[in-house]
C-alpha cells in the first residue's frame, strides 16, 4: 500500500515537473488518428470508437432530463406572463416553442448518430475547413457565458442547503467590498458549489448515463413535492388562472410569435451541438426520442412552475417564480428540511446542466482548436475555472439588463449555424458524407485555398442582417425608435435565423454547387480508422493488443 502510494506521488511529481515546460503539456498522438501525417489530434476528436458507443434512446431521456430539468425551465411561463399574456400563451409557447427547436436537433442529431464524429468536425463538411473554427468559437463563447450563469445559480440552491443546517450561515459578516457585487456569504456558497462541481464535471461523457437517470429521479420528486407542497399550504392551486389578458389583437399576436421564438433560442446551443452528445449513440433511433422528450419535459416543469407560483400568491402574497426564492420562505424544522432537499435537487439540477449543455460542448471546441494541448478533460478544467472565476458570473447576473439582451440574442448567431449544418447533411449532400475528408486540411472540404464555402458565409449574412437592429435595440432601448419595422424580425430572431438560413443555403448550393464534397454514398470514418490502425501495427510487428491499453490511459490525460 505504502509503495503505491509512494509510486503514485513520484508520478504526480513527475508530470507537474515536466509540465513547468511548454512541451510537458503536449498530448500523445494517437495511433490511428485519421488526419494529416504530421498533424496532432486525439481520440476526442476522432470518429467515436465503438467501445464508446454506449447510449441508447433511454441514456437520450436521461440525456434531456437532465438538460431541460433546470430553474430556467421552472420559471420559463413568468417571462410570458410578464409581457401580459396569460397561463393559456404561456403553455402554448413551451409547446410548439419546444417542438420548433426539435427540428434542428433531430436533423442534426442524425448526423452525429450516424457519422459518430463531434460537432466541430462535423462543421467542416459545410462551412469549410478555416470557416468552421468561426462556428466554432461561436458556440463555445455561448457555452462559456451559460457555464457562467448555471454554475451562480447553483450557489444559490448551494446556500439553501447549508441554511437549511445552520440558519446562521445567512448572518456571515460580509468583508467584499459592494463594488465586487458579491457578499461573502455568497462567496462561500459559489466555491463550495463549484468545489462540488468540479470533480463530476471531469466525468467523460460516454459514462454520464447513470448521472443523468439519478439527476432525473432526484429533481422529479422533489418538483412534485413542491407543488403538492404549496397547494396544500394554499388550499388549492390559487387564481392565477383567472388572469386576464393585458394586450389584445396585432400586439397580442407579435408577444406570442415573440415569446415562442424565445423558448426555441434557449436551446440554441443544443440544437447546435447535439452531434457532441449522439456520437456516442449505438443506434440512431434514439435520435428520434428527442421529439418527445423535449416538449413534455418543459411541458410538465412549466406547469409545476405555474401551480407552484399561484399558490405561492395565496400563502405569501406575491407571485415567487424561482423555486429557490420560493424555499427561502420556508422556516422552521420542516420547513428547512424541505429547504434543504429542493436546495439538493437544483445543485444536482444544476450540475446536469452545465454537464449536457455547456461544459462538454466547449471542451469538445477547445480540443478541436488546439488538439496538441487540449482533449477533453483539460478543455473541462479550463471552461469551467474560466465561467466560474475569471468570468465573474455574480457580475453577470447583477448586471444591467442590456447584457443580459445580448447574451439571448446570440442564439441569432447560432440558428444559421445550425441550419447550415442540418441543409448541407439533409439537402445538398443527400446524407453522404467522406468523414476520412473532414479530418484532412488539403481534402476536398477545403472548398477553396481561404478553406471557407462562401455559400455558408452568404447564408449566414443573409439570416443575421435583418436580426441585427432589433439585436442592437434590445440592447439598448434607446435605438428602438429608429429600426421600424426590423424588431418584428428580432420578435422571431430564432425562427427568421434559421428558416432564411436553411432556405438560402439550399438554393445557393443548388444553383452553385461544388461538384467535388457531392459523392454517391457515405464513406465511413471507421473503415479508415481501422486501416490505420491495422497497417501501423504491422509496421510495429504488434497484433495491436498494446494499442487500446495506450490510448485508454492516455484518453483522459491532464
Amino acid at each position: 500500500m505504502a509503495s503505491a502510494v509512494r509510486n503514485r506521488f513520484q508520478k504526480i511529481k513527475a508530470g507537474a515537473k515536466a509540465k513547468t515546460k511548454p512541451s510537458g503539456w503536449i498530448l500523445p498522438q494517437e495511433k490511428g488518428a485519421l488526419g494529416d501525417e504530421g498533424t496532432w489530434t486525439n481520440i476526442d476528436m476522432d470518429v467515436t470508437p465503438y467501445e464508446r458507443r454506449t447510449w441508447t434512446a433511454v441514456t437520450m431521456a436521461g440525456f434531456w432530463f437532465s438538460d431541460a430539468l433546470n430553474a430556467q425551465s421552472w420559471e420559463a411561463p413568468a417571462t410570458i406572463l410578464a409581457v401580459g399574456l396569460t397561463y393559456r400563451e404561456a403553455i402554448v409557447c413551451i409547446i410548439f416553442g419546444s417542438l420548433c427547436c426539435t427540428v434542428p436537433l433531430v436533423l442534426n442529431g442524425i448526423l452525429g448518430a450516424r457519422l459518430h464524429v463531434p460537432f466541430p468536425v462535423a462543421m467542416r463538411a459545410s462551412f469549410g475547413w478555416y470557416f468552421a473554427r468561426f462556428a466554432v468559437v461561436v458556440r463555445m463563447t455561448t457555452a462559456l457565458f451559460w457555464h457562467a450563469i448555471q454554475t451562480y445559480t447553483g450557489s444559490t440552491a448551494m446556500t439553501q442547503m447549508i441554511r437549511a443546517i445552520w440558519p446562521s450561515f445567512l448572518d456571515i459578516p460580509n468583508h467584499i467590498p459592494e463594488s465586487v457585487g458579491i457578499t461573502t456569504q455568497q462567496m462561500v456558497s459559489h466555491l463550495i458549489f463549484w468545489s462540488i462541481q468540479f470533480p463530476i464535471l471531469l466525468t467523460p461523457p460516454h459514462k454520464l448515463q447513470w448521472f443523468f437517470i439519478f439527476k432525473f429521479v432526484v429533481v422529479s420528486i422533489t418538483c412534485i413535492g413542491v407543488v403538492i407542497a404549496m397547494c396544500k399550504k394554499a388550499g388549492g392551486s390559487g387564481d392565477i388562472w383567472k388572469q386576464e389578458y393585458k394586450v389584445n389583437g396585432a400586439m397580442r399576436s407579435w408577444l406570442i410569435l415573440s415569446s415562442l421564438s424565445s423558448i426555441t433560442g434557449g436551446w440554441a446551443t443544443m440544437a447546435t451541438n447535439i452531434p457532441d452528445f449522439t456520437r456516442y449513440l449505438k443506434r440512431e433511433q434514439g435520435v428520434y426520442w428527442q421529439v418527445l422528450f423535449l416538449p413534455l419535459i418543459q411541458l410538465c416543469l412549466g406547469i409545476f412552475g405555474i401551480v407552484s407560483t399561484s399558490a405561492a400568491k395565496v400563502v405569501y402574497g406575491e407571485y415567487i417564480w424561482d423555486p429557490l426564492t420560493l424555499a427561502a420562505q420556508w422556516n422552521g424544522p420542516s420547513g428547512r428540511a424541505g429547504a434543504f432537499f429542493v436546495g439538493f435537487a437544483w445543485v444536482i439540477a444544476q450540475i446536469g446542466t452545465n454537464l449536457s449543455a455547456n461544459v462538454i460542448s466547449c471542451a469538445n471546441d477547445m480540443t478541436s482548436l488546439f488538439p496538441k494541448y487540449i482533449n477533453i478533460r483539460r478543455g473541462v478544467v479550463i471552461a469551467t475555472i474560466t465561467a466560474a472565476w475569471i468570468m465573474v458570473p455574480w457580475k453577470i447576473i447583477h448586471s444591467a439588463a442590456s447584457l443580459l439582451s445580448f447574451m439571448a440574442g446570440l442564439g441569432t448567431f447560432l440558428a444559421p449555424i445550425a441550419a447550415i449544418m442540418g441543409a448541407d447533411y439533409w439537402i445538398v449532400k443527400k446524407t453522404h458524407i467522406d468523414v476520412p475528408a473532414l479530418y484532412k486540411a488539403r481534402a476536398r472540404y477545403r472548398y477553396n485555398e481561404a478553406g471557407t464555402n462562401w455559400r455558408a458565409v452568404a447564408a449566414f449574412l443573409i439570416s443575421l442582417i435583418p436580426n441585427l437592429p432589433g439585436m442592437a435595440a434590445s440592447v439598448n432601448p434607446s435605438l428602438q425608435s429608429g429600426i421600424g419595422g426590423s424588431r418584428y424580425i428580432y420578435d422571431m430572431f430564432y425562427i427568421w435565423g434559421f428558416t432564411s438560413a436553411f432556405v438560402s443555403y439550399c438554393v445557393l448550393s443548388y444553383f452553385f454547387p461544388e461538384p467535388s464534397t457531392l459523392i454517391e454514398e457515405t464513406i465511413p470514418g471507421e473503415v479508415a480508422f481501422e486501416e490505420a490502425s491495422a497497417t501501423e501495427e504491422k509496421a510495429d510487428g504488434s497484433d495491436g493488443g498494446d494499442e487500446k491499453v495506450v490510448v485508454k490511459s492516455a484518453d483522459y490525460e491532464v
